[in-house]
This record gives C-alpha cells, sequence and structure tokens, in this order.
C-alpha cells in the first residue's frame, strides 16, 4: 500500500473514532436529560417525550454500529496489507461496550 493510502486509511479511521466519541457522548447527554426530565414530566407530554428520546438512541446505536464496523474493516485493510494498526480499536470496543452498560443500567 502506497504510504499516502496508509495515510488516508489512518485518517479515516481517526475521523471514523472522533465520530463514535461524538455519538456516545450525545447519546450520555441524552440520557441525563431523559432521567432528569422523568420526574418532571409524567403525563402524556412526558410518555411522548421518553418514546422520542428511545428512538433517538435507537437510531444513535445503529449509527454507533456502523462506526464502530467501519474502523474495523479500515483496520483489517491495514492489517492485510501488513501494516500495524492505525487506531485504538481495542479502546473504542471498551468505549462502546462501557457506554453500552451505561445504557441498559439506566434504562432498566
Amino acid at each position: 500500500m502506497q504510504q499516502s493510502e496508509v495515510s488516508a486509511t489512518r485518517n479515516g479511521i481517526n475521523a471514523l473514532e472522533q465520530a463514535f466519541t461524538g455519538v456516545q457522548n450525545s447519546r450520555q447527554d441524552v440520557e441525563n436529560t431523559k432521567v432528569n426530565l422523568a420526574s418532571g414530566h409524567q403525563g402524556a407530554d412526558g410518555k411522548a417525550y421518553q418514546d422520542l428520546l428511545q428512538l433517538w438512541d435507537e437510531q444513535a446505536e445503529v449509527i454507533s454500529r456502523n462506526l464502530r464496523d467501519m474502523v474495523n474493516s479500515l483496520n483489517e485493510t491495514l492489517r492485510e496489507q501488513g501494516i500495524a494498526q492505525g487506531s485504538a480499536n481495542d479502546s473504542i470496543n471498551q468505549a462502546y461496550n462501557q457506554s453500552q452498560a451505561v445504557f441498559d443500567a439506566l434504562s432498566g
């Protein structure tokens, strides 16, 4: 693989990792908001808001999974070319698993 391709692949991995982190941070912010507002909004409007936040989180989960899969694919491309792993893939997987555990715990 040419050096420019390696560099472009690594840049792609970094961009995807940053996007993944941003999505996870947003998911945590939404979850915190959901928990904080749950006690104050218990009527029909509160239920609708909770449903909206749940739907958003489910969609964000799909995005997170796709980002993680793309990072894995790019890392595999580098490995196939005999180049050292281009990202902290283990860190992404750990963050993903930790965030999932937090959401699971908060949503009961």
